[in-house]
């Protein structure tokens, strides 16, 4: 059985955010706002579905799903995009691939040194974010 990534998290750490943004084709406005947020993570699972919320002061990002089924995500306030995504464990790793109109696009989260580490990757770019578990 995998590791359990539930809880609440804090941003310590975000690079190459920007790199990452542009392979999204985010606007500089869009992209000068985001890098000034520190976001916050909850994990819960509820039975076998997962939901992680990505919560900031300018926007919040709530993707539902369950491992091993794929599903329609729509990146909304994101990039604004349809994606078919599938999230599957690799090892202690949660692994989504993101299939749609950007190529090698994904992410990736696990736990190491008691801190949640996420790999988001699209294209060329990727983009490591490292968060703390809010006590």
């Amino acid at each position: 059985m995998p590791v359990s990534l539930c809880g609440t998290w804090d941003m310590v750490s975000n690079v190459n955010f920007e790199g990452y943004m542009i392979a999204l084709g985010i606007s500089l406005y869009t992209r000068k706002i985001a890098l000034k947020l520190k976001h916050r993570k909850v994990m819960e699972q509820v039975g076998d579905r997962f939901v992680i919320k990505t919560l900031s002061t300018v926007r919040n990002y709530t993707l539902s799903f369950r491992v091993n089924e794929e599903f329609q995500e729509f990146t909304k306030g994101l990039d604004d995009r349809h994606c078919k995504s599938l999230v599957n464990w690799e090892a202690n790793r949660m692994v989504c691939v993101q299939k749609g109109e950007k190529k090698n696009r994904g992410w990736a989260h696990w736990i190491e040194d008691d801190k949640l580490n996420l790999e988001l990757y699209c294209e060329d770019q990727v983009c490591k974010q490292v968060f703390k578990r809010v006590v």
